[in-house]
């Protein structure tokens, strides 16, 4: 039971690293490419770590903690460089794909 659980863990994180990192060199602005690695990468890397405290856990007598201390910092650290990424581009006017939303009072464009 416990071989069949660790394999569906590394096998869903193993997917959710490679769709972050397909996402991360395939999409074609800097804001959508900032979410490959910090949702999907995050996720498979959470699993993986995941798989490995518990087969630790299960392999040694004790709790393996290392995993789990990794897996927190990942977390945290992934969301606050994500986000200090993305003030940094605003900062410096990187252009986006998305179109700018219109400020309240501003006419109305005519679409291209």
């Amino acid at each position: 039971m416990t071989d069949i659980l660790l394999s569906l863990l590394i096998l869903t994180g193993a997917a959710f690293t490679f769709i972050g990192s397909l996402g991360l060199a395939r999409l074609r602005d800097f804001y959508t490419r900032l979410h490959g690695p910090t949702k999907a990468t995050t996720l498979g890397v959470g699993c993986l770590l995941i798989a490995s405290a518990l087969y630790f856990s299960v392999r040694d007598e004790g709790i393996s903690l290392h995993e789990v201390l990794v897996t927190l910092f990942l977390f945290i650290t992934a969301p606050v460089s994500a986000h200090l990424l993305a003030k940094a581009a605003l900062h410096l006017r990187v252009k986006s794909l998305a179109a700018v939303p219109r400020q309240r009072g501003e006419p109305h464009e005519p679409a291209e």
